[in-house]
């Protein structure tokens, strides 16, 4: 992006890779090829109907005005439920907020108190829009490698050497995207003591794959466990991954008053409130019991375990078990410097992922997009048969590297 007429905040920003990657498989399909997309991070499964009825319901109730920017009462109670009874946080109304999708709400809070100098600690491997969040704030993205032995996950020490008078927020997702990590709650209690002597650094909680977690691990949120804490956290989630509803665009967080505010002013500016008709659908998600979410969650631990079998038995990959999510993200430096059998050198996890979308015609996404090169990220939400086939079908290619 060159245009001169562009901000020069532009040039510091990249377009989104999982965006990218779902344009060039609809561009591959438009040409004919059978491409299976395990690169985007949605689930296969339908909306519940009860949720989808709600929405139809608020359409023929003409529910189809202006809200308050934040959200209806009968939103923000659900929500305020939702926390209470899921993670034993309370929240007034004021310090509660949705907006269109956890995305724009994330955005918003980093919009709201980043400035220019300002640093924000995001660990690696980490969801691909954190880092041009910060930088479209103006803010300076701070990455914290951590490490397969680790679980993926930030240790104190290393929160320490990152944290300096110029950090304003530490970012926390879990269970996380893309490897599927959950924080316990000793761990996050560790984290807090070390952010306990920094009270100008912010906390963002993000939450949006909680109830996906397998083998009955555990959920815990950084402001149930650090409660002295709280009053500096922002806890984010929405309905998009836990009630397959991506396309509503409904997110929600809750915290400070002031931040929320803050957010709430933004809103206003912007996008204004949430689409009336997603709001009325997840006051339905957020208020009924979620039975669902046993089969989803016995349907996608098979599709994990496939997926890890296939990764076991091609040379040159390996990966740990997610304890979370719906992706597995697969170590593929052993297949680095193999030749493809036209002679191309597979030089880096880019270059693999180009090969298997030509050759396999499938589409992950390389490792490097999450700020931890030598990795790919394979989801595996989609539908059993082309699951199937596409774990056939990285098999196949893989063994064609030499």
């Amino acid at each position: 992006m060159n245009n001169s007429q562009t901000a020069r905040r532009m040039q510091r920003v990249r377009p989104s890779p999982t965006a990218t990657i779902s344009d060039q498989v609809r561009e591959l399909e438009a040409a004919g090829k059978a491409v299976i997309n395990l690169g985007e991070g949605e689930l296969d499964f339908a909306t519940p109907a009860s949720i989808s009825y709600a929405g139809i319901e608020a359409i023929v109730q003409q529910q189809t005005k202006y809200t308050a920017v934040a959200g209806t009462a009968a939103l923000k109670a659900a929500i305020a439920g939702k926390f209470a009874r899921d993670n034993q946080l309370q929240f007034a109304p004021d310090e509660i907020i949705a907006g269109s999708g956890a995305k724009q709400l994330i955005f918003n809070a980093l919009l709201a108190t980043v400035d220019a100098g300002h640093q924000v600690i995001i660990p690696a491997p980490y969801w691909v829009s954190y880092p041009d969040m910060v930088t479209l704030a103006e803010g300076e993205p701070v990455i914290v490698p951590c490490t397969e032995a680790d679980g993926w996950k930030l240790q104190p020490a290393q929160l320490a050497a990152a944290l300096t008078s110029e950090t304003r927020w530490v970012i926390l997702n879990s269970p996380g995207n893309p490897t599927g990590a959950i924080y316990s709650a000793q761990e996050l209690r560790a984290l807090a003591d070390v952010l306990s002597d920094h009270p100008h650094v912010l906390i963002m909680a993000d939450d949006i794959y909680e109830p996906l977690r397998y083998d009955q691990t555990p959920f815990a949120t950084f402001a149930e466990v650090a409660p002295q804490l709280a009053h500096r956290t922002l806890t984010v989630n929405g309905v998009s991954k836990s009630h397959a509803m991506t396309g509503w665009r409904l997110g929600y967080a809750a915290g400070p008053r002031w931040l929320i505010a803050a957010m709430q002013v933004l809103q206003s500016q912007s996008t204004s409130n949430a689409s009336s008709i997603a709001q009325a659908a997840a006051v339905a998600a957020l208020n009924q019991p979620a039975d669902f979410l046993v089969g989803w969650l016995a349907k996608l631990e098979q599709r994990r375990n496939q997926v890890l079998a296939m990764i076991a038995a091609t040379d040159g990959l390996s990966a740990s078990a997610p304890q979370g999510a719906f992706y597995v993200f697969a170590n593929c430096q052993g297949v680095m410097g193999r030749r493809t059998p036209g002679g191309e050198v597979i030089s880096d996890d880019k270059a693999l992922a180009s090969w298997l979308l030509a050759e396999a015609q499938v589409a992950v996404l390389h490792g490097s997009a999450f700020g931890t090169p030598g990795y790919l990220r394979i989801a595996y939400a989609v539908d059993d048969s082309l699951l199937e086939t596409a774990c056939q079908r990285l098999l196949a290619a893989c063994a064609k590297l030499r």
